[in-house]
């Protein structure tokens, strides 16, 4: 039987804030798998999101999107990497 490829996604994402809120949500994010933080500040938090499908992306946004002073959380980007048999082929699908 073949192996599987396996699939790698990627995701940057905006978080707006309400002011008030953006050091307990920084917190919360903080706290989440495979959720990175890379910059916050005028309400704004930048993350980036790792998964192995979009839905665990699109999932892990919805959390983030649901905390208390989160006024939106949008995916920016999305960059997809596919591993077949060790080698390294590459796709890239813009969000």
């Amino acid at each position: 039987m073949p192996e599987q490829s396996k699939r790698y996604h990627v995701s940057s994402a905006v978080i707006a804030t309400m002011p008030a809120h953006t050091e307990a949500i920084l917190g919360e994010i903080a706290k989440m798998e495979n959720v990175e933080i890379h910059g916050h500040g005028g309400g704004k938090i930048v993350v980036v999101i790792e998964g192995t499908s979009t839905g665990m992306l699109g999932e892990c946004l919805t959390r983030i999107s649901l905390l208390e002073g989160v006024i939106a959380a949008n995916m920016v980007f999305e960059h997809v990497e596919t591993e077949e048999n060790g080698s390294d082929d590459r796709n890239t699908d813009a969000a």
